[in-house]
């Protein structure tokens, strides 16, 4: 897998760490599907919107599920200096 952008700093919420944790997931596993451009669980048109933002240099978010089923965000801010990995109601 090859990275498409740059992550800048990684940061994750309290609440996304704990899900993270009870489910035995790594945020690096997050992360490599993020930067290699599998977007995860969102929509055509928010698929479409990520392709276009590395073009355009805009804000990228993926959405993944943990094993027990806990949604994950994870946000590359459009100047990539920094990524975060967060619950929706993190958000």
């Amino acid at each position: 897998m090859s990275a498409r952008f740059s992550l800048g700093q990684t940061v994750a919420t309290p609440d996304a760490l704990a899900a993270l944790t009870e489910s035995g997931h790594s945020p690096c596993e997050f992360l490599r599907r993020h930067i290699s451009g599998d977007w995860g669980d969102v929509d055509a048109e928010d698929q479409q919107s990520n392709d276009d933002a590395l073009l355009h240099g805009e804000r990228l978010l993926s959405a993944y599920c943990t094993a027990k089923g806990v949604k994950l965000w994870v946000i590359t801010e459009a100047d990539r200096s920094s990524t975060c990995i967060l619950l929706p109601s993190d958000y």
